[in-house]
């Protein structure tokens, strides 16, 4: 077996210092082109290769982060997934996805168990936790939260503004004579999160408009899944006053809530407009295709991982918590008219 090619190696081959080929290791810029091109020969003439586990243990880190989010089977997450390791690439960082289920244990766990003993730091989309337990997770450990804000604001935090999504998702709708807008996935009460938020946006913009709220058109589900989009939009279509168009917080209600309503012998759109949350690949596919409010997912996972390595790499930084709101936009498509 073949000796490990060193530095002292490289630096031999290449006639330079291995102080020098650290420095062009490191991409510092004060190397002269020439020394910088003839280390580079050595490198590839003798087959070095940096051993990243080795400089990450030197640093105290391990390269590692995780990324915990509730379901990978639900796109939106997948998809931001594939962005968070995208970024996490780009800044020579490794993922570790945690899936949690929206269940408080697991949640607990990302930032508590093994995990947090073997990752930098965590990307973190919770539905349970509490101010409390962020504030006991593990000593040190650098979190970012994803969605919406958890406990009294004292992490890193990446979202988008969805009252103001909502109620520009809402004011299309209106703006097509639509009046009876149900929200599927709607929530009046309980904790202050997405389904809460984007039901406040909603009835700004009827307020706006001087449509009556009507309570009985916010229906929650039990979960963000396709079956439950279905089941919601079959049972408001057999009302006696069922609604004229659809406000889906996400486009896997959406997209179940369409195919109820076509096998309910009620065309999208027409009988009912419909819009979604997340702009979501299958969204572009089908038939009608889904309006949607897309938010920006690379942004999102470049500001989230751009931030817990800031805060992994200077962690005396004295400085509040960042929020950083990411951009969206209304994609009008055939479900509403486009």
């Amino acid at each position: 077996m073949a000796a490990r090619v060193r530095i002292k190696d490289v630096a031999a081959h290449a006639g330079v210092s291995p102080k020098t080929v650290s420095n062009v290791l490191n991409d510092y810029e004060h190397v002269a082109p020439a020394t910088r091109a003839a280390v580079r020969e050595s490198i590839e003439a003798l087959g070095y290769r940096v051993n990243l586990a080795g400089r990450q243990l030197r640093r105290g880190r391990t390269g590692m982060i995780t990324l915990a989010v509730p379901e990978l089977d639900v796109a939106y997450f997948s998809e931001l997934a594939k962005h968070v390791m995208t970024a996490a690439e780009r800044r020579g960082c490794t993922v570790l996805l945690h899936q949690t289920d929206g269940r408080r244990d697991r949640e607990l766990a990302a930032l508590s168990g093994f995990e947090a003993q073997i990752t930098d730091g965590v990307v973190l989309s919770a539905l349970t936790l509490t101010a409390r337990d962020l504030a006991e997770r593990a000593p040190h450990l650098p979190v970012v939260l994803l969605g919406e804000r958890h406990g009294d604001g004292t992490l890193d935090h990446v979202g988008i503004d969805n009252v103001a999504a909502a109620r520009e998702a809402t004011a299309h709708l209106l703006a097509r004579g639509r009046r009876r807008i149900a929200v599927v996935g709607g929530a009046l009460r309980g904790r202050q999160g997405t389904d809460r938020l984007r039901t406040l946006g909603y009835r700004e913009a009827l307020r706006a408009a001087g449509v009556p709220f009507d309570g009985g058109l916010v229906v929650p589900v039990d979960a963000f899944h396709w079956l439950d989009g279905a089941r919601a939009a079959r049972a408001l279509a057999e009302r006696p006053e069922p609604p004229d168009a659809l406000l889906c917080l996400n486009d896997h209600l959406a997209l179940g809530a369409v195919r109820a309503l076509y096998e309910h012998g009620l065309p999208v759109p027409g009988a009912l407009d419909v819009v979604g949350f997340d702009d979501i690949e299958a969204a572009r596919f089908t038939i009608p295709t889904i309006s949607t409010i897309a938010p920006d997912k690379e942004g999102i996972a470049r500001a989230a991982v751009d931030l817990l390595l800031d805060r992994i790499e200077r962690p005396d930084r004295e400085s509040g918590p960042s929020h950083h709101v990411a951009g969206y936009r209304l994609i009008v498509r055939e479900s509403s008219g486009g």
